[in-house]
């Protein structure tokens, strides 16, 4: 199968920028060697580009080739986090950027309200396949564009059972879940939620089975570790009145790849069950193989009501995601109104769906789940040499997804003080040193809290790995040095 220093398929994008040039912020459009750069300063306010930061530059990314990335001045970058956990199967594969072109030149787009497609049929029968106990697929465009849905469904579902009074959400802390409204108001991430409180409905929360952090040194009768507390939150808000439990089964950023105990999915699956609660799996991040199997939850022997993928189903070739559910959800809305409640212009888009539909195939072809989990095995082992090394309290995680979670004091388990920004720091210097990962904050009480998320393309190599751990040491080592 293909991966770095071997012969894949692989191409370079490289963006025409057209009449940009007449722009008072842009320096200069050349060519060089026969493809066109932009030479300028990626910054605000040089540039016009609304940044993700509008306090730091940017470099140019001009090239993406197995699990490296380039920038404009040469210098390459190994990609040990996907982008954003996205890229799956590795920059530049070549064949899914032909499908799509293939797809677009037949049929780009055409409304779902009037119309289906092929690739979208193609696509949801792939997902309902290969994901345990799913009936119907529904594609969208984003991660935090399927939590929305997947809520809006587990609502709609019981309004047109006829008990609207099951309104409520029950969701984890510390968790993620997207930045859109009701993705947010889901999520514990604190820092994105608090200049839109007011505009956030109110959930009932309950701890993380986070067992780094949790203070029962594993007794089994702990109700956050244990999976109980969920119980007591649904007898104490009144089944009658509980909607849904939504959690990632295996954590993400928040909690830095955390894995909770073999049976925790398994007795909340049994308490939603019991209480007449649906149970929502998001696995935008770690599910389409990123943990060894296609979806966390059947490693775990769980099947959900209803399943969020995102992220990796199209590998950062186009914007996808999908919401996935039984047609026991379904069947109350298609007996009723007929419809669910909720549109998106870019829904069951042609050539998204393409690009999913061809990287599903590289996926099945190469064998790159299976992959994935063999060398996330190695992956976990070479991490960790860096438990030793100051600053660093745990490294954890499943397959291809590893948190590194950094503390002042690896004795008391004691943060570094949010105002030293550790985890943005060693992001910006890892970066520096040649090495993309993913920084998280406030996991360890809402404000403190410092880790680093490890997510590299399932093709990446045992030798790619080992250069991972030695980077990651020197950024390390730099941070601490100025800290």
């Amino acid at each position: 199968m293909p991966g770095h220093g071997e012969t894949a398929k692989h191409f370079s994008v490289c963006t025409w920028l057209g009449s940009a040039t007449n722009s008072p912020h842009l320096d200069v459009f050349s060519t060089s060697g026969g493809e066109s750069s932009f030479a300028g300063v990626h910054r605000y306010p040089e540039s016009p580009v609304f940044y993700r930061s509008l306090s730091r530059d940017f470099p140019l990314a001009v090239k993406g080739e197995g699990c490296w990335i380039e920038d404009e001045n040469g210098k390459r970058y190994l990609d040990a986090v996907g982008g954003a956990y996205v890229a799956t199967i590795g920059h530049g594969v070549r064949e899914i950027g032909e499908a799509m072109a293939q797809q677009a030149g037949r049929l780009a787009y055409v409304s779902g309200a009037a119309f289906t497609n092929e690739a979208v049929e193609r696509l949801c029968a792939m997902l309902v396949a290969r994901t345990p106990g799913m009936d119907r697929a529904y594609i969208l465009g984003s991660g935090s564009e399927a939590t929305e849905v997947a809520l809006k469904l587990a609502r709609q579902h019981w309004v047109e059972r006829g008990q609207p009074g099951k309104c409520r959400v029950i969701a984890l802390n510390p968790s993620y879940h997207g930045n859109t409204l009701l993705a947010l108001s889901v999520g514990a991430r604190q820092a994105y939620r608090k200049v839109w409180q007011e505009w956030l409905t109110d959930v009932r929360r309950i701890p993380a089975p986070y067992a780094y952090r949790c203070d029962c040194n594993g007794a089994d009768d702990c109700p956050a570790c244990s999976g109980s507390a969920l119980e007591i939150a649904i007898l104490d808000e009144g089944a009658g009145s509980v909607a849904a439990f939504i959690l990632e089964p295996v954590g993400g950023s928040s909690t830095g790849a955390n894995v909770p105990r073999p049976d925790y999915l398994r007795r909340v699956r049994e308490i939603c069950d019991r209480h007449d609660v649906l149970l929502i799996a998001d696995e935008v991040l770690c599910g389409a193989g990123r943990t060894g199997t296609w979806t966390a939850s059947e490693s775990f022997g769980v099947v959900p009501d209803i399943l969020t993928l995102g992220k990796g189903i199209a590998g950062g070739y186009a914007p996808v995601s999908a919401v996935l559910t039984r047609d026991a959800v379904i069947e109350p809305i298609a007996r009723g109104s007929g419809a669910l409640l909720h549109a998106q212009t870019f829904s069951h888009h042609a050539v998204t769906c393409s690009a999913a539909v061809a990287t599903l195939d590289y996926l099945d072809r190469h064998q790159l789940i299976g992959r994935c989990a063999r060398v996330g095995k190695t992956l976990h082992e070479r991490l960790q040499s860096l438990k030793g090394l100051r600053g660093i309290g745990d490294v954890r995680g499943r397959g291809l997804l590893a948190g590194v979670e950094f503390v002042a004091d690896t004795s008391t388990r004691h943060p570094f003080d949010r105002s030293l920004r550790f985890a943005e720091r060693f992001s910006r210097i890892a970066q520096e040193e040649g090495l993309i990962v993913w920084p998280n904050v406030g996991h360890a009480d809402g404000t403190n809290g410092d880790l680093a998320m490890i997510a590299p393309p399932f093709i990446i190599s045992e030798a790619e790995i080992d250069e991972i751990v030695s980077r990651f040491a020197r950024a390390l080592e730099r941070t601490l040095r100025q800290t």
